[in-house]
């Protein structure tokens, strides 16, 4: 038995709706973007193939090219993350804190406490 499997490379279809996924859209939100029907946006997804107009319409709901769709790599995606991503904690938050919010907070309370001071001096002057 022989079984036709399509490479992936040439699913126009289903690389929209990995971007779409990766860009964290709905196709709901994609639907109302190109004022289709989520059940067309689904259908499109489903599809092999795809008219450039439509092809152009979708690219620029999903800021990115054309071609940028067609040449679509999802092992790509995942190279560019694991070459850019060094942090190698458990919590994975992406967010490197460069200022500390201790040294912050001190240098409010001396502004406030200068504050203050100024004004004692200002009553103590200003009294008959």
């Amino acid at each position: 038995m022989e079984t036709s499997i399509k490479p992936n490379n040439m699913h126009i279809g289903r690389k929209i709706g990995r971007i779409r996924e990766l860009r964290g859209m709905k196709q709901d939100a994609l639907a109302t973007e190109l004022g289709i029907s989520q059940q067309t946006v689904s259908k499109i997804e489903q599809s092999e193939k795809i008219e450039d107009a439509l092809l152009e319409q979708i690219a620029k709901v999903l800021g990115l090219p054309s071609e940028g769709i067609k040449n679509f790599s999802e092992e790509a995606v995942f190279n560019i993350i694991g070459n850019t991503f060094t942090e190698n904690s458990s919590n994975n938050n992406n967010y490197l804190c460069s200022i500390n919010p201790l040294d912050k907070v001190i240098e409010l309370y001396e502004r406030l406490l200068q504050s203050e001071r100024e004004k004692i001096e200002l009553l103590k002057t200003t009294k008959p």
